[in-house]
Protein backbone atom coordinates (compact mmCIF):
# COMPACT_ATOMS: atom_id res chain seq x y z
CA UNK A 1 0.00 0.00 0.00
CA UNK A 2 1.65 3.10 -1.07
CA UNK A 3 1.62 6.51 1.25
CA UNK A 4 -0.17 9.56 0.15
CA UNK A 5 1.43 12.50 -0.63
CA UNK A 6 0.17 14.09 2.85
CA UNK A 7 0.90 11.21 4.87
CA UNK A 8 4.24 10.98 3.41
CA UNK A 9 5.37 14.26 3.73
CA UNK A 10 3.94 14.29 7.64
CA UNK A 11 5.85 11.17 7.98
CA UNK A 12 9.23 12.73 7.02
CA UNK A 13 8.40 16.19 9.05
CA UNK A 14 7.94 14.00 11.74
CA UNK A 15 11.67 12.36 11.16
CA UNK A 16 13.27 14.89 10.37
CA UNK A 17 12.19 16.91 13.35
CA UNK A 18 12.96 13.96 15.49
CA UNK A 19 16.42 13.46 13.93
CA UNK A 20 17.27 17.18 14.78
CA UNK A 21 16.36 16.86 18.38
CA UNK A 22 17.34 13.38 19.41
CA UNK A 23 21.62 14.75 18.48
CA UNK A 24 22.39 11.85 17.14
CA UNK A 25 23.76 12.11 14.03
CA UNK A 26 21.83 11.55 10.36
CA UNK A 27 23.38 7.89 10.36
CA UNK A 28 23.35 6.71 13.67
CA UNK A 29 19.24 8.04 13.30
CA UNK A 30 18.40 6.20 10.38
CA UNK A 31 20.91 3.23 11.21
CA UNK A 32 18.47 2.62 14.39
CA UNK A 33 15.58 2.88 12.11
CA UNK A 34 16.45 1.17 9.50
CA UNK A 35 16.24 4.55 7.25
CA UNK A 36 18.70 5.50 4.20
CA UNK A 37 20.67 8.32 5.52
CA UNK A 38 20.01 9.79 1.69
CA UNK A 39 16.93 9.48 2.19
CA UNK A 40 17.05 11.62 5.20
CA UNK A 41 19.40 13.98 3.78
CA UNK A 42 16.81 14.52 0.84
CA UNK A 43 14.05 15.02 2.90
CA UNK A 44 15.39 17.39 4.73
CA UNK A 45 16.30 19.13 1.82
CA UNK A 46 12.91 19.47 0.37
CA UNK A 47 11.03 20.41 3.45
CA UNK A 48 13.77 23.22 4.17
CA UNK A 49 12.59 24.50 0.50
CA UNK A 50 9.42 23.83 0.80
CA UNK A 51 9.29 25.65 4.38
CA UNK A 52 11.29 28.63 2.74
CA UNK A 53 8.47 30.11 0.62
CA UNK A 54 5.96 30.13 3.13
CA UNK A 55 4.62 33.16 4.66
CA UNK A 56 4.31 32.44 8.96
CA UNK A 57 1.51 34.16 10.61
CA UNK A 58 2.25 36.90 13.15
CA UNK A 59 0.46 37.72 15.67
CA UNK A 60 1.19 41.16 18.12
CA UNK A 61 -0.22 40.21 22.06
CA UNK A 62 0.07 43.85 24.35
CA UNK A 63 1.20 42.53 27.71
CA UNK A 64 3.16 44.01 30.45
CA UNK A 65 6.05 42.42 29.53
CA UNK A 66 5.97 43.07 25.79
CA UNK A 67 5.48 46.84 26.30
CA UNK A 68 8.51 46.79 28.46
CA UNK A 69 10.42 44.80 25.58
CA UNK A 70 8.96 47.63 23.35
CA UNK A 71 10.61 50.21 25.51
CA UNK A 72 13.95 48.72 26.31
CA UNK A 73 14.38 47.92 22.62
CA UNK A 74 12.83 50.66 20.77
CA UNK A 75 10.72 49.71 17.98
CA UNK A 76 12.28 46.26 17.02
CA UNK A 77 11.05 43.50 15.38
CA UNK A 78 11.56 39.67 17.23
CA UNK A 79 11.99 36.94 14.94
CA UNK A 80 11.64 33.46 16.54
CA UNK A 81 13.51 30.98 15.50
CA UNK A 82 13.65 27.20 16.17
CA UNK A 83 14.90 25.70 19.58
CA UNK A 84 14.05 28.88 21.39
CA UNK A 85 16.65 31.46 19.66
CA UNK A 86 15.39 35.13 18.88
CA UNK A 87 16.72 37.70 16.30
CA UNK A 88 15.66 41.46 17.07
CA UNK A 89 15.37 43.74 14.33
CA UNK A 90 15.88 47.13 14.94
CA UNK A 91 14.21 50.05 12.14
CA UNK A 92 16.83 51.34 9.55
CA UNK A 93 18.60 47.31 9.51
CA UNK A 94 20.52 46.74 6.71
CA UNK A 95 18.44 44.07 4.83
CA UNK A 96 21.18 42.15 2.86
CA UNK A 97 22.79 41.59 6.18
CA UNK A 98 19.70 39.79 7.84
CA UNK A 99 19.23 37.63 4.64
CA UNK A 100 23.22 36.50 5.44
CA UNK A 101 22.35 35.98 8.97
CA UNK A 102 19.27 33.83 8.45
CA UNK A 103 21.24 31.81 5.51
CA UNK A 104 23.63 31.35 8.10
CA UNK A 105 21.73 29.89 10.90
CA UNK A 106 19.48 28.33 8.48
CA UNK A 107 22.18 25.74 7.23
CA UNK A 108 22.77 25.26 10.51
CA UNK A 109 19.57 23.62 10.74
Amino acid sequence: MREDRREAWARWRGLVAEQNGSGQSVAAFCRQRGLAASQLFAWKKRLRQADAGRFVEVQVARTEESAQRTTSRGRAIEIRLDGGRRIFVEPGFAADHLRAVLAALETRA
